[in-house]
């Protein structure tokens, strides 16, 4: 290399600036959100508020996401909750190419934690945006995850804890209370009467009996 040629790294930076001096502000950019809720921001240059439901797209200009990159927590936003679908734009507003995981797809993480190898998903936990993490902790306990190397690794990783999230879901059914699930893990047939001056209930009786006195 000639001693007055310029590091690997400034050209690779002109070649990125490149490619956003040649995007179109205008360009419709279509953004999907991957996360399960919603996901706001603002953009006070363009007096722009915008809110995406949960998995909803919606096609923005380059110069709004570009704008967004420079709003404090915006980058966050794009890298790890919204999903860019363009290439050239990613490059433009990231500076780099993604990692694969960023485009993963919910059945693209059904088939890492069925058949994916233990590398594999390593490298996911290491390397995909935090929404994509999200999802894997809740497919994990949906599916469930069976392989307990995978979900002795969501838990060295992320904290979490697959298989007592799992014990928790299959002990309560779909709108049943607190008070319901102790019931109903007691032995008991219902959620018994509640009187503001209950006691306990003798040995070998389901409930205090009513008595003439009270």
């Amino acid at each position: 290399m000639n001693k007055n040629s310029p590091p690997q790294f400034f050209n690779i930076k002109m070649e990125i600036k490149g490619v956003f001096n040649m995007i179109d502000k205008n360009k419709m950019v279509k953004v999907i959100n991957k996360f399960n809720g919603t996901v706001g921001y603002d953009v006070p240059e363009m007096g722009v508020h915008r809110n995406f439901y949960p998995k909803e797209s919606k096609e923005i200009s380059f110069e709004e996401l570009e704008r967004l990159s420079f709003v404090p927590g915006g980058d966050v936003i794009l890298r790890n909750y919204l999903e860019i679908v363009d290439e050239d734009a990613i490059m433009a507003l990231f500076n780099e190419k993604p990692e694969p995981e960023y485009h993963y797809s919910e059945n693209d993480i059904k088939q890492l934690l069925t058949t994916g190898t233990l590398d594999q998903f390593l490298d996911c936990l290491d390397f995909a945006p935090d929404v994509i993490k999200d999802m894997i902790k809740d497919l994990a306990v949906e599916l469930p995850l069976n392989d307990m190397a995978k979900r002795q690794a969501i838990q060295d990783k992320l904290g979490f804890d697959v298989t007592k999230a799992i014990e928790i879901k299959n002990t309560k059914y779909d709108g049943e209370t607190e008070e319901a699930i102790e019931t109903r893990t007691s032995g008991r047939r219902a959620v018994p009467i509640k009187t503001d001056n209950a006691t306990a209930a003798p040995s070998g009786r389901r409930y205090k009996p009513i008595t003439k006195n009270e």
